[in-house]
């Protein structure tokens, strides 16, 4: 996490010097990403709050996103991350909405994706959505590697805003 600190920091100030919130929905990190955000001092400034929807059961509960909302998408692709991050934001009434969504390994997820593919987005006064392939199979390291893909997706937004 130590290295993720000095991105989380940069997002951190963006978001402060503005009066801006965050909320975050994350899968594939496991809580990486609401980690790297709190541990800067002064996040209850910015940070709303973050969920890790890892499985159906989460993203209903969670998220209140019904199988509905899911027609013509699937977990792991940009449209869910869009939808995620939307719905974080709009859910915790946040300026911005961080997902992300993958297959940290060691194999790959059963829509056919290898490890190490994450799909990022962010949803606010500039929307961003990208796709990660990192290649690798060793789980700490994509978690880490999806992480910071979505924090550098969202200083671009936040930078471009």
């Amino acid at each position: 996490m130590q290295d993720l600190l000095p991105l989380g920091e940069a997002v951190a100030s963006l978001l402060k010097s503005r009066g801006e919130t965050l909320a975050v929905s994350e899968s594939s990190c496991g809580g990486l990403l609401s980690a790297v955000l709190v541990a800067v001092p002064g996040a209850s400034a910015y940070f709303l709050g973050g969920a890790v929807v890892y499985t159906l059961a989460s993203r209903r509960g969670l998220m209140g996103v019904e199988d509905a909302q899911m027609r013509g998408m699937r977990s792991a692709s940009e449209p869910y991350a869009q939808l995620m991050a939307r719905t974080a934001r709009a859910r915790l009434g946040a300026t911005w909405g961080l997902a992300e969504t993958g297959a940290s390994g060691p194999t790959g997820n059963r829509y056919g994706d290898a490890p190490g593919h994450a799909c990022l987005a962010v949803a606010g006064p500039v929307e961003r959505v990208a796709t990660l392939e990192t290649g690798g199979a060793e789980r700490p390291a994509n978690m880490r590697a999806f992480a910071r893909a979505a924090l550098e997706l969202l200083h671009a937004a936040l930078r471009s805003a």
